[in-house]
């Protein structure tokens, strides 16, 4: 996961050499400010793997941009997505993709909502959505993308409930 510290508050920058660095201080002067947001999510209960279990469920807490926001981990490298029900497939930023070892199977044209981009589909060997663990997940590695996109193709397999700013993801029945 994504670190959070006392506060709960993490600064998203990038350096001068382009790498990305979470830490609890604003960003440095010389480093570019990404995003910085409060960690809201809320585990209850835990499960190691496979489909979401019955009796598990994540709530998140709607951000004051009017996003809701999720930790995750793609084969061991934390970051944090943006809950996207209009990105039909999650959606990796390129630097973040090969920092996680995901690779380029093949270069496709796809319309999104900025316009057609040339986008590299991929396999996510193990993702990781708060307590949930799927394995071999479709995604895109997409160039200049901001931050990562948790598409429809990984919110399909939970059930979505919205209200007073909270959005509960837990399995299907």
């Amino acid at each position: 996961m994504c670190p959070v510290w006392a506060d709960g508050v993490v600064h998203k920058c990038k350096d001068p050499q382009g790498e990305m660095i979470y830490q609890a201080s604003p960003c440095a002067r010389t480093d570019v400010t990404v995003s910085s947001w409060t960690s809201q999510t809320q585990v209850i209960e835990q499960t190691e793997g496979g489909e979401p279990q019955n009796n598990r469920a994540l709530v998140l807490k709607q951000q004051g941009n009017g996003h809701y926001f999720v930790d995750g981990v793609i084969n061991g490298k934390p970051l944090n997505f943006v809950v996207d029900t209009g990105a039909s497939v999650v959606s990796i930023p390129r630097a973040t993709a090969y920092a996680a070892s995901m690779s380029c199977k093949d270069q496709v044209l796809m319309q999104t909502a900025n316009g057609a981009s040339s986008v590299c589909t991929s396999v996510i060997a193990r993702l990781k959505v708060g307590p949930f663990l799927l394995k071999d997940v479709s995604a895109m590695i997409v160039p200049n993308l901001s931050q990562p996109l948790l598409g429809m193709n990984v919110l399909q397999r939970f059930r979505i409930e919205q209200d007073n700013g909270e959005m509960r993801l837990s399995a299907k029945n």
